[in-house]
């Protein structure tokens, strides 16, 4: 020790008193940081959603302590933040998307201050006129425009774990899913991200979509809406086209229905895995409005015992992304509810247990381009985890059904070649039309060979 206190130019005592003011630090942040997560979502039951008075003293208070542990603190040293204080972007830091630097994420930014501490988990520095930065960005750049033939640009994004899977099998499923995912988006000319990097290592697991989400958003000013989808929903109706004239006056659409959210304040009432969200400055607001319950170790911890006390049906489990929503909408509903659409009228998200077994059924009696329960729109794996050595099914129940799901949807592909999978439950495939001297003139029965809805009318 003494020989690296010379080495580093500074006195073991200077040392000692460093780390001892850190650790206080820490405990001090970390204590602040559960105190105001309880005064910002409420504790106990949903009429209340906190004194923001009282969460103002208490953040000044706090940094004024802060002053006072640092009151000897040397001008020179290099102030840390803490893991549970720290933006997740890091306040200008570098992530494996590149970090946020200062208030204008569009242009070079300003250096971070120095020293400065976040007593609450935010996914990085506050921007609070973005509208403007984006307007002013897409009106230099014309090349890249916002909308195309009438179309808004969608950016559907996807991603898995960054290591392989427990099971090689799972990997294989990973690939079918993002192969079904491309075709959709080849035909209606969306363009897609797939991720696998961690880009906040507080934000892991069920978190991971939002700081990715901010990061694309900031990054891709070009992009009128950015559409997450897990990696365990396929989509299961080629033809169908999300109306997006439907949502002209709102920023973010998911499947859900308001009966369960409202009345029952149901922990289901909403599903995250398949929604769109904006690119505004409104979708940032929600975001760093939502992202304070997912740091994972205690906060998440304490919030999921909120969540599971005031949510109907909700097991005890740590604090997950869509429960967080469905709570943050009910206690916050004037604040946000103008701008989401709560959409069932097609399945934006379809649970699987309930489709996979009738696909045999809508091929007989309906087409697709329906998108609902006769021919439904995406195939949700909820509950299934064919990446992991766990899940809610029988792994070999849920394999065997999202290979049904994946040949239901790649019928519709193979189609447009001549060909169709032999069955749903096997990946060979036989030809369903001998080839011409006149390829141009064969029929193409879903028209996705050359789909009019490209150019901005509808096929529904």
């Amino acid at each position: 020790m003494r020989m690296s206190s010379r080495a580093s130019g500074i006195p073991r005592g200077r040392q000692i008193q460093k780390t001892f003011n850190n650790i206080k630090i820490t405990i001090l942040c970390g204590f602040v940081t559960i105190l105001v997560l309880r005064g910002t979502i409420g504790v106990g039951n949903l009429g209340g959603g906190g004194d923001a008075d009282n969460n103002q003293q208490l953040i000044e208070e706090t940094n004024r302590i802060l002053e006072e542990i640092r009151s000897d603190h040397d001008p020179d040293d290099d102030v840390e933040v803490t893991g549970a204080t720290r933006g997740g972007d890091g306040g200008g830091g570098t992530d494996a998307a590149g970090g946020d630097s200062g208030e204008n994420a569009l242009g070079k930014g300003s250096e971070a201050t120095a020293g400065l501490v976040n007593v609450t988990y935010t996914l990085g520095p506050k921007i609070t006129d973005w509208d403007e930065q984006r307007k002013l960005w897409l009106a230099q750049n014309p090349e890249f425009p916002s909308y195309i033939d009438g179309k808004p640009r969608i950016l559907l994004v996807t991603g898995s774990q960054p290591n392989p899977c427990d099971n090689a099998i799972g990997d294989h499923y990973l690939l079918k899913a993002i192969k079904n995912k491309i075709d959709y988006c080849r035909l209606h000319r969306i363009e897609i991200v797939y991720n696998m990097a961690h880009l906040d290592k507080e934000l892991a697991g069920y978190w991971a979509k939002l700081p990715l989400i901010r990061r694309l958003m900031l990054s891709h000013p070009e992009i009128e809406w950015i559409w997450w989808m897990d990696s365990d929903a396929l989509f299961t109706d080629m033809v169908f086209e999300i109306p997006m004239h439907k949502y002209k006056d709102y920023n973010f659409v998911l499947h859900g229905y308001e009966d369960l959210l409202f009345n029952q304040k149901s922990w289901i009432a909403l599903n995250t895995g398949s929604f769109l969200f904006r690119n505004c400055q409104w979708s940032l607001d929600l975001l760093d409005a939502w992202a304070p319950m997912g740091p994972k170790g205690p906060i998440r911890n304490e919030a999921g015992k909120i969540l599971t006390a005031n949510l109907k049906g909700r097991p005890a489990f740590e604090a997950d992304d869509q429960s967080a929503l469905i709570y943050l909408l009910i206690t916050q509903q004037e604040q946000w509810m103008n701008k989401v659409f709560i959409e069932n009228s097609y399945f934006l998200h379809g649970y699987w247990a309930g489709l996979v077994d009738r696909y045999e059924e809508m091929q007989d009696k309906y087409h697709p381009g329906l998108g609902d329960d006769r021919w439904p729109f995406v195939t949700h794996f909820v509950g299934c985890k064919p990446c992991g050595s766990y899940g809610d099914y029988p792994m070999e129940r849920c394999l065997s059904s999202m290979e049904r799901a994946f040949n239901f949807a790649d019928n519709q592909i193979l189609q447009i070649y001549g060909f169709t999978h032999k069955s749903l439950k096997t990946p060979k495939i036989k030809r369903t039309r001998n080839e011409s001297s006149s390829p141009l003139e064969e029929e193409d029965k879903l028209h996705l060979r050359h789909p009019a809805f490209v150019s901005g009318s509808q096929n529904q």
